[in-house]
């Protein structure tokens, strides 16, 4: 993490995916005493149409104002697709900003109401995947769903969520990367700063994929969870801005047999067998907010 530290996202990009592509892939021939993984810097300067020492100082952060041709070029031997090479041609446009005012994530009240009257799960998260509110669905569901609780570390340090997850490897994969996407280039915001420095030191797993530099939105889909009481459930996700916060709901096909275990879950959650209702946490700044 020391280039991304010092400023040098771009470098520390541009290594991390060159560590990423094969030879086979490149369509260089095997062979030869290879010392590090995917290819070598002189390789992807020749691909590219570059000089080896023009993308040595690209790498090492030398020259920070590449052409977006040179970047165009890069993106293609790197196997970028449409996500991360508009992320590479930001980091190269990037420029000092002025600091951003810190202010607290804070959730609206009309969006307490709202999760008071929504019979599925459906909680609202911040920025860093924070636990700002939840409904009582939500909780049932997974107690991890509790306010000030945080996503992406349940994931990787609680068994409970991991055992929860069918597929946890593509799971804290996309987890990571829509963590490094929100990130951008607000890499000095306190949370996120926070965040990243416990997971580093406490998860393998997450200094495994941080340094994959992958990129990766995290909107909608479909997931398949096991829980403890009901079973297997097969719910779709929707995730909806608010104001600065995230509102996230999970919800089965109509009629479906994961429909019938959600109305069982919330039978149970309404005699208390199933979790505590969190409509409102406390009020005051979340402590997980920047």
């Amino acid at each position: 993490m020391k280039d991304e530290e010092s400023g040098n996202r771009l470098g520390s990009y541009l290594r991390a995916r060159r560590e990423l592509v094969s030879p086979a892939q490149a369509g260089i021939p095997p062979g030869g005493n290879r010392r590090v993984p995917g290819l070598r810097r002189e390789e992807v300067a020749l691909l590219a149409g570059i000089s080896p020492d023009y993308y040595l100082r690209l790498e090492r952060g030398r020259d920070k104002n590449p052409s977006p041709q040179v970047l165009e070029s890069l993106a293609r031997v790197l196997h970028l697709d449409d996500i991360e090479r508009t992320y590479l041609l930001g980091l190269a446009a990037a420029r000092p900003r002025a600091p951003r005012r810190k202010r607290p994530e804070q959730v609206p009240a009309r969006v307490y109401e709202l999760l008071a009257h929504l019979q599925i799960p459906a909680f609202v998260e911040g920025r860093a995947f924070d636990v700002l509110a939840s409904n009582a669905m939500a909780v049932a569901l997974s107690p991890r769903l509790r306010p000030g609780q945080n996503r992406l570390r349940s994931l990787l340090l609680d068994p409970e969520e991991r055992a929860f997850h069918q597929d946890w490897t593509k799971a804290t994969a996309d987890f990571v990367a829509a963590l490094r996407t929100t990130v951008g280039d607000d890499t000095d915001n306190p949370r996120f700063v926070e965040l990243v420095g416990e997971l580093a030191l406490s998860s393998q797993r997450f200094r495994t994929l941080w340094a994959r530099h992958d990129i990766r939105g995290l909107d909608g889909g479909t997931a398949t969870l096991h829980h403890p009481v009901v079973g297997e459930l097969r719910l779709h996700r929707d995730k909806l801005p608010v104001d600065d916060v995230i509102l996230v709901v999970y919800y089965p096909d109509k009629d479906s047999d994961s429909d019938e275990k959600l109305r069982l879950l919330a039978a149970l959650s309404d005699t208390g067998s199933a979790g505590t209702a969190h409509d409102r946490p406390v009020d005051g700044p979340h402590p997980g907010s920047p």
